[in-house]
């Protein structure tokens, strides 16, 4: 067999608000968790409380993930500015 490769270019990775939708989606399961934390019985009656503590780690991901491209974006802003200001001049 032979190996496949790919016969074109990889496109650009889409840039767009990266940190404003993680922020939502973090946002969105911590609201799923409270929720459904008042029907707890409900959900324990039935066998389904890892709904709710599934809802709470995903919101604990995303305060990671918040981190995460928080810091990214800091970074290649960073980098844009630094390559916007040229070499620096070497010191002696």
């Amino acid at each position: 067999m032979a190996k496949w490769t790919p016969k074109h270019e990889a496109p650009e990775p889409l840039e767009g608000p990266v940190v404003a939708t993680i922020t939502g989606g973090t946002i969105l399961w911590f609201v799923l968790f409270l929720v459904q934390l008042p029907f707890y019985g409900w959900f324990d009656d039935h066998g389904h409380t890892w709904w709710v503590w599934t809802c709470l780690a995903g919101g604990g991901l995303g305060l990671i993930g918040v981190w995460y491209v928080r810091g990214r974006d800091a970074a290649l802003k960073r980098a844009a500015a630094e390559a916007d200001a040229g070499p620096s001049p070497a010191a002696d």
